[in-house]
């Protein structure tokens, strides 16, 4: 394996779990562009989706994503087990997104 494997379930077909590493995570906050906020509040006025904030949510969802990563990758793991989005309001136009999951060292299982 030369990438880290990332999955919601808790384990990797043909693979085993070798080692945990412990809870890995990415936040993020974020809030809208002086653009993406002018583009929204008036979308938002006439209803239907808000493609401004779609964006800024889609970046924070990757910043939030590529930080777990990251830490995955510190700790010495090649996949990470669980993983999970959340994301909550923080103040006014800010948005909190949280991925974690658990960073694992998984190998092959060999037949026979």
């Amino acid at each position: 394996m030369s990438e880290l494997w990332v999955t919601t379930t808790f384990g990797f077909e043909g693979y085993r779990v070798t080692r945990h590493l412990g809870v890995v995570r990415g936040i993020i906050v974020r809030s809208p562009t002086i653009s993406q906020g002018i583009l929204g509040g008036l979308k938002s006025m006439v209803g239907g989706q808000i493609g401004a904030f779609t964006e800024m949510c889609e970046q924070a969802r990757r910043q939030a994503y590529e930080l777990l990563i990251e830490h995955a990758v510190q700790l010495g793991a090649n996949a990470v087990v669980g993983f999970r989005y959340d994301a909550s309001h923080v103040a006014e136009s800010s948005t909190e997104v949280l991925c974690y999951g658990t960073a694992v060292v998984i190998e092959q299982v060999r037949a026979g």
